[in-house]
């Protein structure tokens, strides 16, 4: 079975395509032939050291994906072979098959395809955490969104809007306007050094924004406390660019609130993981929610993915297809 691994700590070169068993499911695990697997920025991390430093080496990437079922476990009833199904979270997707627990699994609908799945999962459960949870956007609020034109961006500028806000996107390159603007952004900063909380001023006519939703690294962690109204909340996401220096809490302005955002949070239970994947499946069937086009990578490509992730200038969803 061929599977995309990491023979050591370090940059795309380190990925290696390996002929590793076949899976097999234990107790409470189903066997899925994967048809799509998700890139995300998590994937990067863990290749740079960042995360599962506890696995062996060579360790299997990826966590994310869409397939259908080929085997079942012992134990597992609520699930059948052939059954279409995705996932967020499941060390080693970047493969032809693997064992996942029954329950970290979704049933997708008829009218939901496998690579619309393996596009929505981990960006669309983060965005509506974001957006419906860590902070739950109300009518009239004001958010500003870094990296807008990217596919967490695009999706969390959706649900913002489906809330009823009002978007400030900001993009590193004018290429990426379009992106944004397309995915509803009310108005658009491009900017590729950090220089944009005046500009998030003025559209607020000197307000400043009720949250903002940074993934972008330390470079613009200050225009984005510069970029918060009174009482506002910053939604710090995404460690793959590294975090801000230490915090001196009581040196905070207008009462802010600052934290840490991560999507698991939102579906600490396999009930909670079918439902908010069900509310973004209703999105996409009501034409609420639109995937943006993603692009297509073989599995054998997955350094390629990774170095255009790595580059900032992809717009939407990257997927290998095995």
């Amino acid at each position: 079975m061929k599977t995309m691994t990491m023979s050591a700590v370090g940059g795309t070169e380190v990925l290696t395509l390996l002929d590793l068993p076949e899976p097999v499911p234990g107790p409470g695990q189903v066997l899925v032939e994967i048809t799509a697997a998700g890139v995300n920025f998590m994937d990067i991390g863990v290749r740079q050291g960042m995360a599962w430093q506890e696995m062996p080496l060579p360790r299997a990437l990826g966590v994310e994906g869409a397939g259908r079922v080929i085997g079942l476990g012992e134990g597992v009833t609520d699930l059948a072979l052939g059954q279409r199904v995705a996932w967020v979270y499941a060390p080693g997707s970047y493969a032809e098959r693997i064992a996942i627990p029954a329950a970290a699994l979704v049933p997708l609908p008829d009218d939901i395809d496998d690579r619309t799945a393996a596009a929505l999962m981990m960006q669309g459960l983060t965005a509506s955490h974001f957006a419906t949870d860590f902070y739950p956007v109300q009518r009239g609020d004001v958010a500003l969104v870094h990296a807008a034109a990217g596919g967490l961006g695009q999706l969390l500028t959706q649900i913002i809007k489906l809330r009823g806000g009002t978007v400030i996107g900001r993009v590193s390159s004018v290429t990426k306007v379009a992106a944004a603007k397309a995915a509803g952004a009310d108005h658009v900063i491009v900017d590729a050094k950090g220089d944009f909380a005046a500009e998030v001023l003025r559209l607020t006519g000197g307000e400043g924004v009720h949250v903002v939703y940074d993934g972008s690294g330390p470079a613009t962690f200050e225009g984005s406390l510069a970029s918060l109204r009174r009482s506002g909340t910053f939604c710090w996401y995404g460690p793959v660019l590294g975090g801000p220096e230490a915090i001196d809490i009581m040196r905070l302005p207008r009462s802010i609130k600052i934290g840490y955002a991560v999507f698991s949070d939102h579906i600490y239970t396999p009930e909670l993981l079918r439902a908010r994947t069900t509310r973004l499946f209703d999105w996409v069937r009501e034409g609420q929610l639109r995937i943006a086009p993603a692009t297509d990578y073989a599995l054998a490509d997955s350094a390629q993915a990774h170095a255009a992730m790595e580059s900032r200038a992809t717009t939407g969803k990257l997927l290998l297809i095995p």
